[in-house]
């Protein structure tokens, strides 16, 4: 007669103890900590802030400010990227607050004097075209409203010479306009692509007064017209955003460069037109 499997009397095999790995005396392990003492924990903070001031020198000033002064950032080309972001950064600024210019007041002429800037531009543009054909029509009233003071004395000349014929004062004026302003010392023509930027200037000396105006032709653009020494001084005259032109003149409160910064954020080329004269060093582009 065959039995039944009682499990409760089947024998139990004997425990066996597996062998632990254990780690040779003097053998370095795969995580080493820092030493417990102050020594230790002031060398490693001191490592971990060098390093840290490296990074923030070498790469993140230049690359989020333009600052670079070890040069490593020019190589790297992280300079220009930061110069980038800040004239982007001083755009979009100036965008924002185009609007709450008029109100507090900016821009001391609202409509009005945007229209009567017009017309005085397009009576220089017509003035400037009649002297290059010779016929010289507009350029005598431009002149004194730039230089009253020196005026006086060439005028009695040129308007006594005209008075006995019609013909004489195209020529009369054009000693006066010589005398009291040179005119236009450079002109600029460029073209600025959809997004396109450029950035020009004038080295100035403190207190030196120039005269400017410029044009676009194929639609407005945005500008900031502002200065710097290179170094701590700065100073904002007149922003725009979608501007046919400006004119007028520019004082400069320090020693430095002084101009313009203009951007189309339209989507057809469009050509700007730059003429300046008065005390300046020279014309820069500013890369």
């Amino acid at each position: 007669m065959q039995q039944k499997f009682d499990i409760s009397k089947a024998p139990v095999p004997p425990l066996r103890a597996e062998p632990r790995y254990t780690q040779p005396a003097g053998a370095a392990g795969h995580v080493q900590g820092v030493e417990a003492t102050s020594g230790g924990l002031i060398r490693s903070t001191l490592m971990a802030g060098g390093g840290a001031l490296a990074i923030l020198t070498f790469f993140w000033l230049p690359a989020e400010y333009g600052i670079d002064p070890t040069g490593v950032g020019g190589l790297l080309g992280l300079t220009e990227m930061g110069e980038i972001k800040q004239q982007l950064a001083g755009e979009a600024a100036a965008q924002d607050a185009a609007p709450v210019a008029p109100a507090a007041g900016i821009a001391s002429a609202a409509v009005p004097g945007e229209v009567v800037a017009r017309l005085d531009r397009i009576d220089a543009q017509l003035a400037q075209i009649a002297a290059v054909i010779g016929a010289d029509v507009a350029t005598a009233p431009s002149a004194p409203d730039v230089t009253a003071p020196a005026a006086p004395a060439p005028e009695p000349e040129a308007v006594a010479e005209p008075a006995p014929t019609v013909v004489e004062p195209a020529e009369a004026p054009a000693p006066a306009v010589v005398a009291d302003a040179p005119g236009w010392r450079d002109e600029v023509v460029f073209t600025l692509g959809p997004t396109e930027a450029k950035e020009i200037k004038l080295v100035m000396a403190a207190g030196d007064v120039a005269n400017f105006e410029w044009v676009s032709e194929g639609g407005g653009v945005n500008y900031s017209q502002h200065g710097d020494d290179g170094g701590a001084n700065e100073v904002r005259f007149e922003d725009g955003r979608a501007a046919p032109g400006q004119e007028g003149t520019m004082t400069a409160p320090f020693a430095g460069n002084h101009g313009w910064f203009w951007r189309n954020r339209g989507n057809e080329p469009i050509t700007v037109t730059l003429r300046v004269g008065g005390a300046y060093a020279q014309m820069i582009e500013v890369e």
